[in-house]
Order: structure tokens, then C-alpha cells, then sequence
């Protein structure tokens, strides 16, 4: 799986069919055009999930541990990752209106965009 988004694929694509759209003898169709539907299927959404460096230790650490997502938000409140204790999940959310949602879309995605950094995780 590749790092880049939908939306990435079409502006390459776009800027391809700008290049070579006077440029005698091209066709549009055949590899060039199967090359990027196979790219844009193989991308990740435009709208990934944002959630916080240590959110995302959190979910990678339930996965790891073949946890299901009731179990994620009902147990975290023993979590301890890198001596940083929370009293649940819930609490740390308990800022964002949509944090359960968010978290429920990177851990059934499997990738999510780092708060922090913007960097793109993938289980």
C-alpha cells in the first residue's frame, strides 16, 4: 500500500493529461490510464482519520494483541505506554466530540495521520 491519497492520484493525472495533451500521437487509454486506476484503487481515502502519537501506540497495541474495539475503549484504563498513564481512552478523548468515531475509523482503516507530525501510520 502506498502513502499517497486519492486525491494525489488525480492531480498526477491530471498534470500527465496536461503535459501531453497537444502532444501529437499520445493515446489516452491503455497503460497509461490502467496505470493510474490501479494507483488511485491501491490509495488511501483523502479524509483519514487524525489521532494523537500516543492514541495511535494505544490502538497499534490492542491490534498487536488481537483486541477487538469494545475491549480498546472498555479496558483502557490500565494503558501505560512510555511511562504516560491515562485514566481511560474515553478521557483522553473527552475534548473532540468525534474522537470514538475517529479512533473507530483509523482502527477498522488501519491508518491513520498523526496529529503531532502528519505523518501517515499503517498497521
Amino acid at each position: 500500500m502506498s502513502s499517497e491519497t486519492k486525491r494525489d492520484v488525480l492531480l498526477y493525472f491530471g498534470d500527465y493529461v496536461l503535459r501531453n495533451f497537444n502532444t501529437p500521437n499520445i493515446i489516452f487509454g491503455g497503460e497509461q490510464v490502467a496505470e493510474y486506476m490501479q494507483r488511485y484503487d491501491a490509495a488511501l481515502p483523502d479524509d483519514l482519520p487524525v489521532i494523537p502519537e500516543l492514541i495511535g501506540k494505544y490502538l497499534k497495541m490492542w491490534k498487536h494483541d488481537h483486541g477487538d474495539l469494545f475491549q480498546a475503549f472498555d479496558e483502557g484504563t490500565s494503558a501505560s505506554l512510555d511511562g504516560t498513564k491515562w485514566e481511560s481512552v474515553q478521557d483522553w478523548f473527552s475534548d473532540a466530540k468525534d474522537s470514538f468515531d475517529t479512533f473507530a475509523r483509523a482502527w477498522v482503516l488501519g491508518v491513520w495521520r498523526v496529529e503531532e507530525t502528519g505523518e501517515v501510520v499503517k498497521l
